[in-house]
């Protein structure tokens, strides 16, 4: 396979969505029909309303974003909670320092609440580091004694903890979140992690120190986002382009057989895990134990990390090195559902999924797979990889050539290809950019100062391109990556919302010096592309917007409340 991307097809016309209906959209229609139906009758899902195609709106608003908004980029970076990152950040609904006591207090495992916070078990660092110099050594026993609330990053003499510094990474699973969460008292986040008190952790954040944190002043800031599905960044990449999680059929008689989740009580769409007998009864006393740690629902839906059925994967088909290896259990069958990807192209609206280090990790260079310990440059990370899981986009198939391509590596035109595309004008008019693994902000496997680094360079290049006038640019994380968060997620269907992130807006028509207090979730994005390109939701979008209303909410926000268009 060629180490270069293939040259994107010229952009269709800006009004290109105004085209008339043709047979590929009309079966597309149908494929959705079809598909809502299977999510109804899948389980445990609520009724849904008939999905119809998405009306054309004459109204002022409407017409100022086909005027305005001609490109869309989506920054998807790794594992932050709101608080983690932006806790104080001025202008927010909800600022950490306002809280009272009782809406911090963590509870341990039987409901009581903890007199302090556990040790940090494993150590707040996961191995010495050396930066600026300097060796860094924060084991387990060297910040302990907490009290039971939020507490800001530090080393153990009291300083902020250097954000040059990879931290250990907390715990973030489809069940654990839920149990975390805890009906939306958050209080029980230290209970059901791994590592005690690392995750009421947040960083000493601002416009001195972290770009991202520069760029919400400069611009907008969401500060009611939330993940769209429970859990960790395999589903929440699933959700942010098919807004459902993927299925494995037949799995109890499959490889995957002892991933699928044993659940206290009867229930398949229940939400606790059952403890295993030799579980600690306290978080003071270590992490718990489950009887076992599940990828899947007991009724089939992939929840926890999976590894794609096409190459670049967690191994490789020793008969085909285009394929995974589907004899593992911890290998994916390929899916088929519709994703925004499919909406898009239906559209005749010109698309790609932007994966870093994507070719390298094709060619067999650099580590790939799950990594969760020191970063390996580039560590690209197959799971962030949601398109890869598809059969419509598999080798050897004209939209994997089209839509999937390589973001390169690095921080310059001269390696990374998505800065290259940027300078030479001819990104896609909807553009997924995934950066490598060491330079996502994802704990464990990457710090916040390479990561933010990474995302200033991204958007210098937008700012610097030929297509800056009318672009909208929308960063932020697939998932919490288990650090606390205060805000209750609003209650809605069996997937999520999850736990609340950040998100910032950047674009020459944002809101300027702005926090938006709308709610949204990862499904937003898709909410505002269907509104620009004139798309036909997913079944999954209807079913969340349906869900929350249903619960007393209000739909999820398409972005439009962050931009000025007037």
């Amino acid at each position: 396979m060629s180490s270069q991307p293939p040259p994107p097809e010229p952009n269709p016309p800006e009004h290109a969505n105004d085209a008339p209906e043709n047979p590929a959209r009309r079966r597309l229609l149908g494929n959705i029909a079809v598909a809502g139906a299977a999510l109804t009758l899948a389980g445990c899902a609520p009724e849904t309303a008939p999905i119809r195609p998405a009306t054309r709106n004459a109204s002022a608003l409407d017409a100022a974003l086909q005027d305005r908004i001609h490109n869309v980029v989506v920054i998807f970076a790794e594992n932050r909670s709101f608080n983690n990152l932006f806790a104080d950040f001025p202008g927010l609904a909800q600022p950490l320092s306002s809280l009272p006591p009782e809406r911090f207090l963590q509870r341990d495992r039987d409901g009581s609440v903890l007199e302090t916070l556990p040790p940090i078990w494993h150590g707040l660092l996961p191995h010495d580091q050396t930066v600026d110099g300097k060796t860094w050594r924060i084991g387990a026993d060297a910040i302990t004694g907490l009290a039971n609330a939020p507490w800001m990053l530090r080393t153990p003499d009291g300083q902020p903890l250097p954000q040059a510094l990879v931290t250990t990474s907390p715990i973030h699973l489809f069940y654990r979140n839920q149990m975390q969460i805890n009906g939306g008292r958050n209080d029980a986040f230290v209970a059901w992690d791994d590592h005690g008190a690392l995750v009421m952790g947040y960083y000493a954040t601002n416009a001195e120190n972290f770009h991202l944190y520069k760029l919400a002043r400069e611009y907008t800031l969401c500060d009611n986002f939330f993940m769209g599905a429970f859990g960790g960044s395999f589903l929440n990449h699933q959700y942010l382009i098919a807004a459902q999680p993927p299925i494995y059929p037949n799995a109890d008689h499959s490889p995957a057989k002892e991933r699928i989740a044993v659940l206290e009580g009867d229930d398949p769409c229940g939400t606790r895990l059952k403890l295993a007998s030799d579980s600690p009864a306290s978080a003071m006393d270590g992490k718990p134990k489950f009887v076992n740690y599940p990828n899947l629902t007991p009724d089939f839906h992939a929840i926890n990390t999976f590894g794609p059925p096409y190459a670049p994967s967690f191994n490789v088909d020793p008969d085909n090195p285009l394929l995974a290896d589907l004899s593992k259990g911890y290998i994916l069958p390929p899916q088929s559902h519709l994703t925004i990807g499919d909406t898009l192209s239906a559209r005749g609206i010109d698309w790609a999924w932007y994966g870093g280090a994507w070719q390298m990790a094709l060619d067999g260079k650099g580590a790939h797979g799950i990594r969760d310990t020191f970063p390996v440059s580039p560590n690209f990370q197959a799971h962030h990889q949601p398109f890869n899981y598809f059969r419509q986009f598999g080798p050897g198939t004209a939209a994997r050539a089209e839509h999937l391509r390589d973001g390169g590596t690095g921080n310059d035109a001269s390696t990374n290809r998505f800065i290259a595309d940027c300078a030479a004008g001819r990104l896609p008019q909807v553009a997924f950019y995934k950066p490598q693994g060491n330079l996502n902000m994802h704990a464990g496997s990457s710090d916040l100062t390479a990561g933010d680094t990474h995302i200033r360079h991204i958007v210098e290049a937008l700012k610097q391109s030929p297509h800056w006038e009318h672009t909208l640019v929308i960063i932020t994380v697939d998932e919490n990556g288990g650090w606390w968060d205060h805000v209750a997620p609003p209650r809605a269907d069996r997937w999520g919302p999850g736990t609340r992130i950040p998100a910032v807006v950047v674009s020459p028509w944002a809101k300027r010096g702005f926090v938006d207090h709308t709610v949204f979730d990862t499904g937003s994005i898709q909410r505002f592309l269907n509104r620009r390109f004139g798309l036909v939701p997913l079944p999954g979008i209807v079913e969340r917007d349906l869900a929350m209303q249903r619960h007393g909410g209000v739909k999820p926000g398409d972005l439009t409340t962050t931009l000025e268009l007037s």
